[in-house]
């Protein structure tokens, strides 16, 4: 389970941030960096965990709960499915975690990131392998991007129905990609990811022999 050490130990205002979606075939990415600025209920703290961990109704729950926490300071990014395509997903999800810190109060005096790479975010920064396991306060951040994510693809469904997104958020199961060969690709799918080019690739080759 994470604890609140790493946060103690570097004191100050640190900032957890962690991103979702960087496997999907369609939606964009989504960061929160989360500061707990009067340190963590215990309560809280005790069912806190990686979002990956967790059933939907506990995500929701802490979700809801956090921003009543005294002290307590969220930031939300995203990078849309252009800029996927345009930037690649690993830049894309760095320019959300910056966006995410950037709607934070004011800039933290330190970054944990969950991850092995970090993007510039103007102040002290750290990059932990597992970090939503380790520290509190990336695993919040990681419930809070999942729970916006799942919100926001859910939303989309409701527009684009085939694809299954309310279930799947865009990932590649079976009913989205029959969906993609039977219906089509909508503006939300990343044209650059594997099967979604495939399936542009053979729409245009059917084109040209008509």
């Amino acid at each position: 389970m994470p604890d609140f050490t790493r946060e103690q130990q570097l004191g100050g205002r640190v900032a957890g941030v962690d991103e979702v979606g960087r496997g999907p075939l369609a939606g964009p990415v989504v960061a929160a960096a989360v500061v707990f600025g009067a340190g963590v209920p215990a309560d809280l703290a005790a069912v806190i965990d990686d979002s990956k961990k967790l059933k939907p109704a506990v995500r929701e729950a802490i979700a809801e709960r956090l921003p009543q926490v005294p002290g307590i300071e969220i930031g939300i990014g995203a990078a849309s499915t252009s800029e996927i395509d345009k930037l690649n997903i690993h830049h894309a999800a760095h320019l959300a975690m910056q966006r995410a810190v950037g709607r934070l109060p004011r800039l933290p005096d330190h970054v944990l990131v969950d991850g092995n790479k970090l993007p510039d975010f103007g102040c002290a920064a750290q990059a932990i392998v597992g970090g939503d396991r380790v520290s509190l306060s990336i695993a919040a951040a990681s419930i809070v991007a999942k729970v916006v994510r799942d919100r926001a693809m859910a939303r989309l469904d409701a527009r684009w129905p085939d694809y299954g997104w309310e279930k799947n958020a865009g990932y590649g199961t079976a009913v989205h990609r029959k969906a993609l060969i039977s219906v089509g690709i909508t503006p939300h799918h990343r044209k650059t990811f594997g099967t979604v080019r495939r399936q542009l690739e053979e729409h245009y080759s059917a084109e040209k022999q008509v």
